[in-house]
């Protein structure tokens, strides 16, 4: 009798989730359940104890340099060469016999709370620590250095080389160990994080770094999605590092979204790549879709010679100006007149994709502009590359995805506000979309 072969474990869209990711579910779940975060503010709350730890050594590394020794160390100053000491301060190769003396309290501001810290003394009085200065009361600037350092991937010992020569300070290679691969694990926490069961407009956009791969610099997209909840808040859905752009990698994420809790999308804002559109309908068939004027008008100059270019962009603006769509067929066909012949490649995408393009004027005046332009999302974008443009190649994706959430984590504590005119665009969208989902409760 032939046995029979077991069949292989179903592998379900939530574990899709963890196939390419640093951490796996397990490990998720145990650090979850280990701090017992339950909630947003147990998360700060591990961050906050995470930092008051890093400046607590810290201040411990800045007394050891100010002596020239470790705590419970013996110092022989009056014997010291500066050829042999070069680490250590001038008051001890001078032959000094200060020592410490005690702790004194403080309490500094952190954006994760209060933290309490207690700063070395020294029995001179001359110790003047850099890294929480007398004085000050807030360290949000130092939780961004530290997290800075992670973002950057370096090694463990290139951490706490940097950290020595920024701050002259001594910082042992296990905490830093343990403080980058805790804060990794958040990573993977927000990237699996539950989302809204519905968003009104999601916007899909990739943005290309340089990085280091089998030896060689490839380019590799950062696919972003960012959502606009029914309270018209933003928020950055996800970020996924791939190889080029391709509409197959965005059936995934999309798919990957809809895992953590997605059931629908009103309104998917895209630019203009090919097989986007079937791979939006495979997952979210209900939603419709925008494709990005602006991309449209930067693909047809691309055809267009430098002395038409500024007339063509005229005609363009034309069409996606005008105040209805029978207005901007108008418009469209008198750029085919114009243009048609003489810059083909340009023109023929505009009645191509036409159905596409043409969505916003299916709303009014609050809600086409938000859909139409690219405002939100390049917003975004230029404070991505603000922060990376010092960072020519990237050595993994890893370091890649550390930077792009970092920077993410920032601009998000900014988005404070609803979308301007949100009251209107709702009542809008709940007439277009009647009886979708909650859109109506």
């Amino acid at each position: 009798m032939v046995d029979k072969v077991p069949k292989p474990k179903r592998v379900t869209k939530a574990d899709q989730i963890y196939q390419n990711s640093l951490f796996s579910k397990d490990q998720v779940k145990q650090f979850i359940h280990d701090g017992n975060l339950r909630l947003v503010e147990d998360v700060q709350s591990a961050l906050k104890d995470l930092f008051g730890q890093a400046l607590q050594a810290m201040l411990e590394g800045e007394m050891d340099h100010h002596l020239g020794y470790e705590k419970n160390g013996k110092s022989s100053p009056c014997n010291a060469s500066i050829e042999n000491e070069p680490t250590k301060s001038a008051s001890n190769l001078l032959g000094s016999n200060n020592r410490r003396n005690g702790y004194g309290g403080k309490k500094v501001r952190s954006e994760y709370g209060d933290i309490s810290l207690s700063v070395p003394r020294d029995r001179e009085a001359e110790f003047e620590p850099e890294i929480v200065k007398k004085r000050q009361k807030t360290v949000t600037g130092i939780e961004d250095q530290i997290l800075a350092l992670y973002a950057k991937r370096m090694s463990t010992r290139d951490t706490h080389d940097h950290l020595e020569h920024l701050y002259g300070i001594e910082v042992s290679p296990t905490f830093i160990s343990n403080f980058t691969d805790k804060v990794l694990l958040l990573i993977q926490v927000w990237q699996s994080r539950p989302l809204a069961p519905i968003y009104a407009l999601v916007f899909l956009d990739a943005i290309h770094f340089k990085v280091r791969q089998d030896g060689r610099i490839i380019s590799k997209a950062a696919y972003i999605m960012i959502g606009v909840d029914l309270d018209g808040m933003k928020d950055v859905l996800g970020i996924w590092i791939g190889e080029a752009e391709s509409a197959k990698f965005w059936l995934s994420t999309l798919s990957e979204i809809q895992s953590r809790g997605t059931e629908d999308i009103l309104i998917c804002c895209t630019d203009n790549l090919t097989g986007f559109s079937e791979a939006i309908a495979a997952v979210y068939p209900s939603a419709l879709i925008q494709k990005c004027i602006v991309h449209q008008v930067r693909n047809s100059l691309r055809y267009v010679s430098y002395k038409d270019a500024k007339a063509v962009v005229a005609s363009m603006r034309a069409i996606y100006t005008s105040a209805s769509q029978t207005l901007a067929l108008v418009a469209l066909g008198r750029f085919e007149q114009e243009w048609g012949k003489t810059y083909p490649l340009a023109v023929a995408p505009w009645r191509r994709n036409w159905a596409e393009l043409s969505t916003f004027f299916g709303f009014a005046p609050e809600l086409r502009k938000v859909m139409y332009t690219t405002n939100m999302i390049e917003g975004y974008n230029r404070q991505l590359r603000k922060v990376t443009k010092g960072k020519s190649v990237f050595p993994t994706d890893q370091s890649l995805l550390n930077m792009l959430f970092l920077v993410t984590r920032d601009v998000q504590r900014k988005w404070t506000m609803r979308i301007a005119h949100w009251g209107q665009i709702l009542t809008q969208l709940s007439i277009v979309f009647e009886g979708r989902g909650k859109l109506n409760d």
